[in-house]
Order: structure tokens, then C-alpha cells, then sequence
């Protein structure tokens, strides 16, 4: 059996498609860019992403199976320190959750909820 990682792809659901971009563009520094859907269901646009690369990409997603919300599950972006995104937060209209805490050996997490009320982290070393 091939060994891979656990993690091969992540959609974040929203309700206000253009609405999550502005958030996330403003929370990362960077662009989002459309991607097509093989099914033709959703509208997607795809966060920055060297597919040979480790770890997974992944996309924001309008989809009418699902939606946004509080739940289980957390995606955590790869940051180079999270108290930036802390200050972006607010004034890209999410909030914080949590402010930035230590978790020891692997650095430093941060909490919030994005414009659609999906909870997501960031994560970084310093």
C-alpha cells in the first residue's frame, strides 16, 4: 500500500461567495483564483496551491449540498505568525475565537470564525 497523507483536499462551504474571498484575501495577503467544478454544481475559488507540494490544497466553495457553520471540523493555515491575522480578523469581518496561544513544540494557534461562521485556525511558529 502507497503510504500518503491524510489530508488530500478541503472545501470550505459559504454562503456569500464573493463575501469569503474579500476574508480570506485579506486574512492570507494573497489572491484566490476560480477554479472550475467537474460537476458543475458549485461555484469555487481556489486558495494558492503548488500541487506537488506537501501538504493540501483546497478551495472555497458555493455548493447547494452544503453549507457554512460551526462544526466539527477545523482548517488550519500555514502562517508566518499568527498575531497578524489576529489584527487582520476584524477588519475583514470575521472575529476572534480564540487569541493566539501557545501549543508547544509546534508553535502557535490562533482561532476565528470567518464572514460565513465557519470556525478556522492559523497556525504558525513564532
Amino acid at each position: 500500500m502507497t503510504k500518503m497523507n491524510a489530508v488530500g483536499w478541503f472545501d470550505i462551504y459559504v454562503d456569500d461567495l464573493d463575501r469569503a474571498v474579500g476574508f480570506y484575501e485579506t486574512m492570507l495577503g494573497s489572491a484566490l483564483e476560480p477554479m472550475g467544478d467537474p460537476t458543475g454544481e458549485s461555484r469555487m475559488m481556489s486558495f494558492p496551491a503548488e500541487m506537488s507540494a506537501y501538504g493540501a490544497g483546497g478551495a472555497l466553495t458555493k455548493a447547494p449540498h452544503a453549507g457554512p457553520g460551526i462544526g466539527g471540523t477545523i482548517v488550519y493555515f500555514m502562517v508566518e505568525d499568527c498575531a497578524v491575522q489576529q489584527e487582520r480578523a476584524a477588519k475583514a469581518g470575521g472575529a476572534v475565537v480564540r487569541p493566539k496561544f501557545s501549543i508547544g513544540d509546534f508553535g502557535w494557534v490562533l482561532l476565528c470564525q470567518d464572514t460565513e461562521g465557519n470556525m478556522i485556525g492559523f497556525n504558525s511558529m513564532k
